[in-house]
């Protein structure tokens, strides 16, 4: 799907969903396709995993992740090639929090009330010129409730772990297994937490992915989106 299409009314367009849903790769479609800004929020939890590692602060260290926060500096930046890199202060830290560490330390310092208090205002920030596919855990359920159109991708368990395998590449020395564990563990993290619980928002358009291809999804994330602004939601 190569084709623009922008909604006629910009709308703020949320995908939430787990680990290894697709969420990356249809977020970045999705948003490609309708001429809208690409947001990966679960980036910014990791830019403060990763920030932490760094400075030998522990993920239940509110003090110390509340330092860390108020120094940080996050954003986005097109490449040459089109894609988004994440910025932390002068450094593309995009290849570096993509790891399993970083997916379990992102995990749980998402669960600080400290870290996320931080995030939400720079999210909130983000999203007031609307135009923009937020993807996360939470963001049609606490950072934007009030969202136009508002998606939950998920998929078996089986398949989220063999793409997770898929995105660590061929010079991994982390075994299938090894990545399978890891995101039944995030699983239960994530969603029995007790500050914003990975779930659906009650009116999210809810995918799974299993048996559909990522063109497929776009699709009907599209189509969704322009029958919405369509209508002068």
């Amino acid at each position: 799907m190569t084709d623009k299409s922008m909604s006629p009314v910009p709308l703020l367009v949320t995908i939430d969903g787990p680990a290894g849903a697709g969420k990356t790769t249809v977020s970045r479609r999705l948003a490609d396709a309708l001429g809208y800004k690409y947001i990966d929020t679960g980036a910014l939890y990791r830019a403060v995993a990763l920030a932490a590692k760094r400075a030998g602060v522990a993920t239940d260290d509110d003090p110390g992740l509340g330092k860390i926060c108020a120094q940080l500096t996050l954003r986005f930046q097109r490449t040459a090639d089109g894609a988004t890199c994440l910025m932390m202060g002068g450094e593309d830290i995009s290849g570096l929090i993509r790891t399993p560490e970083m997916s379990m330390m992102a995990s749980a310092v998402s669960a600080r009330p400290v870290v996320r208090a931080c995030l939400l205002a720079v999210q909130k920030a983000m999203g007031r010129e609307k135009a923009a596919v937020f993807e996360g855990r939470d963001m049609g359920t606490v950072v934007f409730p009030e969202a136009e159109v508002k998606f939950f991708l998920d998929a078996d368990a089986e398949v989220r772990a063999r793409r997770r395998y898929r995105e660590l590449g061929s010079g991994t020395t982390v075994s299938l297994d090894d990545v399978a564990r890891d995101l039944v563990r995030r699983d239960h993290n994530d969603s029995t937490r007790a500050i914003a619980p990975l779930k659906p928002a009650k009116d999210a358009v809810v995918i799974d992915s299993t048996g559909l291809s990522i063109d497929q999804v776009v699709e009907r994330m599209q189509r969704h989106v322009l029958n919405r602004a369509g209508a002068g939601v």
